[in-house]
């Protein structure tokens, strides 16, 4: 196969870039938007919820996508499915569910390794050798992101101990990685086409938790700022961030792309000093420095394209 030229190359890295950034741009606002649900509608109802929306959204722009890769995607369907339950449905239960059962430092750290689980995931799935320079930059990121879930306190990881919501977010850290891996994998259909496939996927295999939420007694139905917020989880988070994210893999590989999730964990705060009105202190921007100098120093020890 040959090689892109280097200007193109640059200009695909450029663009992975910009889209994985704003990929974790609108998964922080994600996690701004989700203390936002609390008391207008239930977390396994969102999940349903988020990707019906998406999936009526994707029959009408994604109609003809759908139509031209269906002979190809016929044949994947277990492919499909897997990846739709484990990245979209799975992972968003997971999250949710843990956020009853453990604190936000603990779930702000297991969240940030994701990055290094995709590293491990390629080494086990693929046998990739990252350099010892992507790992010190991985380090570096994690370090960041334990500066933001500690407060700048980082005595307070003597205290960081593991609870049921701990192995909840562990496993749905597990299983992202294994999807952004499993992304390698796609067929060779259109971005739109295959994301229709799999969040049509996502809101199929996301019924189940639903009705136990409903047997349980525990569902809430979405007040007017509930449908609100899923309308925009739907369409930024659920929908454009995906694409976005899908592409990105495809253009600079799994373990690049895996190192930009340490931003969601800097967007997420500093989102909220704007739209919630939160304080903006020091360590804010030093995790912030070690997060963007990580995925740097990372970048500078890829391997050839």
């Amino acid at each position: 196969m040959e090689q892109p030229t280097p200007g193109l190359w640059q200009r695909m890295t450029g663009s992975a870039y910009l889209m994985l950034v704003l990929t974790t741009l609108l998964w922080g606002a994600n996690a701004v938007a989700s203390p936002l649900a609390v008391g207008h509608l239930s977390p396994m109802t969102l999940v349903f919820l988020r990707w019906l929306v998406a999936c009526s959204v994707l029959a009408v722009i994604a109609r003809d996508a759908i139509r031209q890769d269906w002979p190809i995607l016929k044949t994947r369907l277990p492919y499909v499915f897997v990846m739709g339950a484990l990245g979209y449905t799975a992972f968003n239960c997971l999250f949710y569910a843990a956020g009853h059962h453990t604190t936000a430092i603990n779930i702000a750290i297991l969240q940030g390794s994701m990055p290094v689980m995709v590293i491990v995931a390629g080494i086990i799935a693929y046998r990739e050798k990252p350099t010892v320079i992507q790992w010190v930059g991985a380090i570096l990121t994690l370090l960041g992101v334990g500066v933001i879930a500690t407060g700048g306190d980082l005595q307070t990881l003597a205290t960081f101990s593991f609870n049921h919501g701990d192995v909840l977010i562990l496993i749905a850290a597990i299983l992202y990685a294994g999807y952004t891996v499993g992304l390698r994998q796609r067929p060779a259909v259109s971005a739109l086409g295959f994301f229709a496939f799999m969040a049509g996927a996502a809101a199929i295999t996301s019924i189940p938790p639903a009705i136990a939420e409903v047997m349980l007694g525990q569902a809430l139905w979405p007040t007017p700022q509930g449908w609100l917020l899923i309308l925009f989880i739907a369409l930024g988070p659920s929908l454009v961030s995906q694409l976005m994210f899908m592409r990105g893999v495809q253009l600079i590989g799994p373990t690049r792309a895996g190192v930009f999730l340490n931003l969601v964990p800097v967007f997420g705060p500093l989102l909220a000093v704007l739209i919630l009105g939160e304080k903006f202190y020091l360590y804010h921007a030093v995790a912030l420095c070690l997060v963007l100098g990580g995925i740097w120093i990372a970048e500078r020890g890829r391997n050839t394209p």
